[in-house]
């Protein structure tokens, strides 16, 4: 674990350095001309301290009837989605690293300390807690009868969703250096889908592990570790029977999602996940430079390198647009047809990491630091 935490900081450092050792510069943001939507605030939380210093995978749930948001120090938060109002806040004690999720009356939490924890939906009162094999990095998933578990090892874990016992495991090597974070398992149907390390996604049945298929996205190649790192980080995306993944190998495929089949390789390097928009599926390089790929056949239908170097979230669509927050707390507003930069705004001035998530009317960004704002489109 040592040697992917060291990862995680030389990768910190090099983000602001070119291969040439020259330093990268964050794109000046150049203000934009008549803007075609106007982004309001519609209300703000503060939920503990967020994330603080950690790289984590701290994300709101949305649901219906709460926004349920966790900190690093073990306080998890229900807010009712229309105003912003607390319906309850629960401790658990523990050192709270990704989820929540949700599943039915429950939901799901990661440690760092390789805890999964089960609270009540209702009043975040404990269901139980389940030791894994190490830090769970990914946040927690769930089907209803079995939660699907990652920790930082490798390590794929099956545990009841009852009782949090132990179903099954399945397990693959980690290369010596990797980033740090873990893509979140996608479920569907009687699949779990895994974006590894190794740079291989696996379809792992949830009835018992046992893999239906695995394929390579990325082959490691370089002159050292460093260069050789192809982990697939990036939350999965399951869209029209086919997953979309992203390696900081550096390709973007599309992935058959019932054979394992590749239908498509794109040359690009990302260590974020991918979002459909009609037509396109939006991805941002591990520059920042925003991408539109045509979903059928990865070709670019256009990019835009305006947010260059300004460490960017996982892109988002909505109101008919795509939406990325940046280190400085912008949201940057593109028009999918052409990738144009049409509006801007600011969710406070500190890192937005988490993607934003979409509810019925509104868009709930959490930044670093532990705000939480719902944010309309007029």
């Amino acid at each position: 674990m040592t040697r992917r935490i060291v990862c995680a900081l030389m990768l910190a450092a090099l983000a602001g350095c070119s291969s040439d050792g020259k330093v990268r510069e964050p794109a000046e943001l150049q203000d934009i001309v008549n803007p075609k939507i106007k982004p309001k605030t519609v209300w703000t939380a503060r939920a503990g301290v967020g994330s603080d210093d950690y790289h984590s995978a701290l994300i709101p749930a949305v649901e219906a009837d709460a926004v349920f948001v966790a900190d690093v120090r073990g306080r998890v938060y229900a807010y009712d989605p229309r105003d912003g109002s607390r319906i309850w806040q629960t401790q658990t004690d523990a050192r709270v690293i990704s989820g929540p999720t949700v599943s039915g009356n429950a939901i799901f939490l990661g440690t760092m300390d390789g805890e999964v924890i089960a609270l009540k939906r209702a009043d975040g009162a404990p269901y139980w807690r389940a030791q894994i094999s190490s830090e769970a990095l990914a946040p927690p998933v769930s089907d209803g009868t079995r939660v699907i578990a990652r920790g930082g090892d490798g390590l794929v874990q099956a545990l009841s969703a009852v009782s949090g016992t132990r179903s099954w495991v399945f397990d693959r090597s980690v290369p010596n250096l990797t980033l740090r974070g873990l893509g979140k398992p996608v479920i569907d149907g009687a699949l779990a889908y895994i974006g590894m390390d190794n740079g291989r996604v696996a379809a792992l049945r949830m009835l018992d592990g046992q893999p239906l298929w695995e394929q390579l996205v990325t082959a490691p190649a370089g002159r050292n570790e460093l260069e050789r790192l192809n982990d697939v980080d990036g939350n999965l995306l399951l869209d029209d029977g086919d997953l979309f993944v992203a390696s900081f190998g550096g390709e973007v495929v599309r992935i058959d999602a019932d054979s394992g089949q590749i239908l498509w390789r794109r040359e690009l390097k990302s260590y974020t996940g991918l979002v459909r928009v009609g037509e396109l599926v939006v991805v941002s390089d591990e520059a920042g430079v925003v991408w539109g790929l045509d979903a059928g056949t990865g070709a670019a239908a256009w990019r835009n390198e305006d947010m260059k170097y300004r460490r960017l979230s996982p892109a988002q669509a909505f109101a008919g647009h795509v939406v990325v927050g940046d280190f400085e707390g912008y949201l940057h507003w593109l028009d999918p047809r052409d990738g144009r930069l049409v509006a801007r705004s600011r969710a406070g001035g500190d890192p937005i990491r988490a993607r934003p998530v979409v509810g019925e009317n509104l868009l709930y960004v959490y930044n670093q630091p532990g705000r939480l704002s719902a944010i309309r489109v007029d």
